[in-house]
């Protein structure tokens, strides 16, 4: 089943996309790095700068479409199925003209 961004997007009211979690950790992030700055605690600060990366790394995650990626991953682990099997009955066979010899 194909995966369409665009439709969901449509279907996403605008006041559903403002208040998505993304936009929440993100607002949370810079209350945090804010907060630490201005009261000089560095955890704060620690956290402020842990969570505004890590809201771009979800909205990545989020968007990427995971049924193409797992569907090319089997095929790469097929075709190195396929070329194991080559390579093991290459050996085999130069074993037994050793062993012939």
């Amino acid at each position: 089943m194909a995966h369409d961004t665009q439709k969901e997007i449509q279907k996403a009211s605008l006041i559903g996309r403002i208040l998505s979690m993304e936009a929440f950790l993100l607002l949370m992030g810079i209350a945090s790095l804010t907060y630490g700055i201005a009261n000089d605690m560095t955890m704060s600060i620690f956290w402020g700068c842990v969570i505004i990366p890590g809201v771009f790394i979800l909205h990545h995650i989020r968007k990427t479409d995971w049924t193409k990626h797992w569907q090319e991953m089997e095929a790469e682990h097929k075709a190195g199925e396929a070329r194991d099997a080559v390579k093991r009955n290459a050996a085999e066979e130069a074993r037994k003209t050793d062993d012939d010899k």
